[in-house]
């Protein structure tokens, strides 16, 4: 529940920097893409958790597709961008996505542990 907690306030910190810089028209994107990254996030440790103590095949196939779901995401972001310009401007949907999904990350290298 920390990681979803976490998700919610980097989305809250990403959209708050981004409704600075860009205004209103970067609070969409945060909010798609924060979520979207956190949902990521809490997905592939899901996945990864009940492998810990497995052999490391077991646990590097789940890793690799909580990797494959990261990916996933960034290809999202290419096309919410390529499928509607105004609604998802590049910079600030990039940056929405990459600044939850990243710290994020880090953050997991402490479950994994």
């Amino acid at each position: 529940m920390r990681v979803l907690g976490l998700g919610l306030l980097l989305t809250v910190l990403a959209g708050a920097v981004l409704w600075f810089l860009w205004g209103d028209a970067a609070l969409v994107p945060a909010a798609v893409f924060g979520l979207l990254a956190t949902g990521i996030q809490l997905a592939a440790l899901w996945l990864v958790r009940p492998v810990l103590d497995a052999p490391f095949g077991d646990f590097v196939r789940r890793w690799l597709i909580g990797v494959g779901l990261r990916l996933l995401g960034v290809v999202l972001v290419f096309v919410a961008i390529a499928v509607d310009r105004v609604t998802f401007p590049p910079l600030p949907t990039a940056l929405a996505f990459l600044g939850v999904v990243i710290p994020l990350l880090f953050t997991e290298i402490r479950y994994v542990r």
